[in-house]
Formats: structure tokens, sequence, C-alpha cells
């Protein structure tokens, strides 16, 4: 990946290439794929901030280990990891990109998450229904209580 272009993947490729190369502990290609300004955002236990202590270099990869089972980019520049293991641990990483930079970051841990668009659809008209475009589904954890929380993009 040393010729890595991000500009030239879509918003979805970069962040599987940004966990494939988390995946293989390739930490200076990680870093390719984030602004210098990056902004930061954590809901959850603090014992859980995994994915910053991983990018810190606080930790390991064989701490904890992300592997997504859903990415879907569900609006411009806006793509949604999920990834569960067991009863246990279930996250959500909300991504925001500019220009093939990873410029925004939304970590969710141990949480429900809704994500509803509500951009107008024209200057000066709001949308009349509130678009659902992405929600939870963790498969192990459905009769678990978890908190749950609405992200408006």
């Amino acid at each position: 990946m040393a010729d890595l272009d991000t500009n030239s993947l879509s918003s979805e490729m970069v962040i599987k290439s940004f966990y494939k190369a988390l995946s293989d502990g390739n930490m200076s290609t990680v870093e390719r794929f984030l602004a210098s300004d990056l902004e930061w955002w954590f809901h959850g236990p603090p014992q859980c901030q995994h994915m910053m202590r991983l990018l810190t270099g606080e930790s390991s990869q064989a701490t904890f280990r992300f592997e997504p089972r859903s990415v879907d980019e569900v609006a411009g520049g806006c793509v949604i990891a999920e990834g569960w293991e067991g009863a246990k641990a279930y996250w959500v990483h909300v991504w925001t990109l500019r220009d093939g930079l990873i410029t925004q970051f939304r970590e969710y841990f141990n949480t429900w998450l809704t994500v509803r668009d509500l951009k107008p659809t024209e200057e000066w008209e709001i949308r009349q229904q509130i678009q659902t475009v992405w929600q939870s589904q963790p498969r192990d954890l459905a009769r678990r209580s978890l908190p749950s929380l609405l992200l408006a993009i």
C-alpha cells in the first residue's frame, strides 16, 4: 500500500482498507487514512475506548480486535461499521470522510444506534419525513438491554 491514494477509493472502501490495515497491524497505513485534525467522539463505558487506545499506541490489536460484521455507506462520505463478539461487546463506528481522509470518528460501545438523515431536500424546505438510514442489528445481542441513541446526520 505504499502508493495508497485514498482519493481514488469510495468512502466504504477506505473504511474497509482501514480495518484491514488495523487487523494486519500496519499502523503506518492506518495513519495515512486519518486527517491530522481528526474529530473524535465516544459513547460507552470508559474502559471500552479500544479504538482510541489502538490509534494512540496505548494498546495493540491483540487487546481488542475490531472485525466489522457490516460496513455500509449511508450518506455522502458517512460510513457505518458494526461488530460484536458474543453478548459482551457490541460496537458501532460512524466515520465521516472528506477527500478520501477520515475527518470524524464517532464510536459507540454497547449502545444501540439509530441514524437518521435530517438534511433538507431543497434549500428552503425541510423534508416532511425523517428518514432512518441505519439501525443497529447485532444478532447475538437481540435479547440484551442496551442504552439507545439517535444520531442525526
